[in-house]
């Protein structure tokens, strides 16, 4: 294709975003900031924090190997609910990471900050070297992930989420800021309380010095989007975690809760956290001509490792009951079948900008925002490395419509490669990722056992009560 018909904004791995953070530690004291918070996100994805004082992260910071303790059973933590498996007893090192820190524009004075969990004492591995890795560190797992795959396959990705969410003046009952139609004027009226948060969150993502490419009106009653720009999985995980606690802290400056509940309502949109993924290589041999279906080899061989791996996802991607009601045939989400598109929002994988190779990538429909964004990521980029490691053929052709998956008989789907269907309950979701020994793999043994613990405990709780607005009420406050 003529490079002038070529569309959208380019980002490539070598350019990307110069600027992944802010600030340094000596800069803090200059900028106004007198406190910083030493944040982590637990297996249930809730952010948790200690605040401390600059001064003290300094001391930190200048140690031989700073950090602050944190009980081990932390992490298998629900409300005051212990999931099984987790114990009272050991502590971990939680070591700042000093490339994750952002100033807090929602809490004056305020910073933030991510690390690792480490062990205390550094234990032996199989072949006789030394670790204090943490196997149950969601950071760590998606950084080793992302390591291997550039390791082994010589293949980078870039990473960009959409952020849906809704708007509530109150859960009890139930009332949101309004009632809106997908991206109309009306989602954003000048002195609507709603127009101000927007504009608020908006300054605030980009003074934390995350891309912002944009915010509106979505389609659900108070229902909005912020789309933020692309970064390697690792720092665009931390930056999500950022930006949605802008969102959460702003939305409460005003009176009003934010909430990444799935589906707020039976008749509307529901909120998802897609995830906008591109493959770059950095072997000479990937740079081979296209494929058929317009992708590059690499390309292919991920979206094939995709297409295997699928049905194994959804019990990091979709991670409550809840997460359910989201998802389905005809409505916009993604379906339910083990397909992809160019430019289909029926399919779980979208291809979208294909004849343009700045700008094509994958978006992937089946994440929404009760998910930890490492260990979605994880899974996705698992997967996919897989995919390219064993040269795995893409046996599922595009699906561009007008017909969908659930649209097609028995026999075109067959026609068509579409054999598997995603999982349609949380329990099933659950079975099929235990089931996909490769993946679990690159989890390890004891993440899977202690995720799947941490995750019963959690949907335990969500669906604990029988009403539907009781159910509700508890989603919007987890999330």
């Amino acid at each position: 294709m003529n490079s002038a018909f070529d569309i959208g904004v380019e980002y490539k791995i070598s350019s990307g975003q110069p600027d992944l953070h802010v600030l340094s530690p000596q800069d803090l004291k200059k900028t106004g900031i007198n406190f910083v918070r030493l944040q982590w996100v637990d297996l249930t994805n809730t952010v948790r924090f200690r605040v401390m004082p600059v001064e003290y992260l300094l001391k930190l910071l200048a140690a031989k190997r700073g950090g602050i303790n944190i009980a081990k059973v932390t992490l298998g933590l629900v409300n005051l609910s212990v999931a099984e498996g987790f114990t009272p007893m050991g502590e971990y090192l939680y070591v700042p990471d000093i490339r994750t820190l952002r100033p807090c524009p929602f809490e004056h004075g305020h910073a933030s900050l991510l690390g690792w969990f480490e062990e205390k004492a550094p234990y032996t591995l199989p072949g006789g070297s030394l670790s204090v890795e943490v196997a149950v560190c969601p950071r760590t797992i998606l950084k080793k992930i992302v390591d291997r795959a550039e390791k082994e396959s010589h293949a980078k990705f870039l990473v960009g989420f959409e952020s849906e969410f809704v708007l509530l003046k109150s859960s009890r009952p139930f009332l949101t800021v309004g009632a809106h139609a997908f991206s109309t004027s009306e989602s954003l009226r000048s002195g609507d309380i709603a127009t101000k948060v927007m504009n608020d969150i908006a300054k605030a993502v980009q003074a934390s010095g995350i891309e912002l490419q944009l915010y509106h009106g979505e389609a659900a009653p108070g229902q909005y989007e912020v789309v933020t720009g692309p970064l390697p999985p690792l720092e665009s995980a931390d930056a999500l975690v950022h930006t949605r606690e802008i969102i959460y802290n702003i939305a409460a400056s005003y009176g009003l809760r934010a909430t990444f509940a799935p589906k707020t309502t039976l008749t509307s949109a529901g909120s998802g956290a897609h995830v906008h993924i591109s493959v770059h290589s950095t072997s000479p041999s990937h740079h081979a001509p296209k494929t058929p279906e317009g992708l590059s080899p690499l390309e292919q061989s991920f979206l094939a490792g995709l297409m295997h791996h699928l049905p194994a996802l959804p019990a990091l991607t979709l991670p409550t009951a809840a997460s359910y009601s989201r998802v389905g045939d005809g409505v916009w989400s993604g379906g339910t079948y083990v397909c992809w598109g160019t430019e289909n929002r029926e399919a779980p994988v979208r291809l979208t900008n294909p004849a343009s190779p700045s700008s094509r990538r994958f978006e992937l429909r089946f994440i929404d925002g009760t998910a930890s964004p490492y260990l979605a990521l994880a899974g996705v980029v698992a997967a996919g490395h897989a995919g390219i490691k064993n040269k795995r053929e893409l046996n599922v052709k595009d699906c561009p419509g007008p017909t969908t998956a659930a649209q097609m008989t028995e026999e075109e789907r067959m026609a068509m490669g579409i054999t598997k269907r995603m999982p349609l309950s949380w329990e099933e979701g659950r079975r099929r990722f235990v089931e996909d020994e490769e993946i679990v793999r690159a989890f390890g043994e004891e993440m899977r056992e202690k995720y799947l613990s941490v995750n019963k405990l959690a949907n335990e709780y969500l669906e604990g009560v029988s009403e539907t607005d009781a159910k509700l009420q508890r989603l919007v406050k987890f999330y």
